[in-house]
């Protein structure tokens, strides 16, 4: 007859979490009263989850007669984002960018930077880039997509590749295929290739 007289005693947390504690999900909830069994508004309490910035998605349902059961979605960060201005923010595979406490990344994640209106942009160059270089044994740890939508990327080994906006595969390519040549030819290391040209491309050797 009393809502009241049926109240919610039990929270249980699932999902595969990483970055995010079950104890943290529980302190997202704590801040109003969740109500009774009959009175929860499973909803609301989906979005209260969905506000913490590592929570991409959450369901929520009541058991009877006491158990507040959640699922949870954690974001899956890509990479930095636009770190100079935005030292907390990452970004998604899909584009979303989020703000939290970074020191509970344990990976080692790309450096993107880009307009804040061509964030979904980047994230498409990265993807195809890191791809393709990948696959040939050199790793991105950075990307840059200009305001004029050019694209400069860093190499774990130091190498900086000019891409330019034009043809980004065909040029990653065209590294890849002379990129044993160079090599053969260094007497220093590399500072940057640029391959914004129609055929071949431009070596650069870091002073000593």
């Amino acid at each position: 007859m009393d809502a009241n007289e049926v109240p919610l005693k039990r929270l249980v947390v699932q999902g595969e979490l990483h970055y995010l504690d079950r104890t943290e999900v529980r302190q997202a909830l704590a801040g109003e009263p969740l109500g009774s069994f009959f009175s929860a508004d499973v909803d609301v309490i989906r979005q209260r989850l969905e506000a913490h910035p590592w929570i991409a998605q959450a369901s929520v349902r009541k058991e009877w007669p006491d158990i507040l059961r959640v699922f949870v979605v954690e974001q899956q960060p890509l990479g930095h984002w636009n770190e100079q201005q935005r030292p907390n923010a990452l970004v998604t595979r899909d584009g979303t960018v989020f703000e939290v406490d970074k020191t509970e990344i344990d990976v080692l994640l790309p450096k993107l930077f880009g307009p804040e209106h061509a964030v979904k942009e980047t994230v498409e160059q990265y993807q195809q880039v890191h791809e393709l270089l990948e696959l040939n044994g050199h790793t991105v740890v950075a990307l840059t997509l200009t305001e004029r939508f050019a694209v400069d990327v860093e190499l774990m080994s130091g190498i900086k590749l000019h891409i330019g906006r034009e043809g980004l595969l065909e040029r990653v390519q065209r590294f890849i295929d002379l990129f044993p040549t160079i090599i053969r030819h260094q007497t220093q290391p590399i500072d940057y290739v640029d391959l914004r040209y129609d055929t071949g491309v431009a070596v650069a050797w870091k002073q000593s």
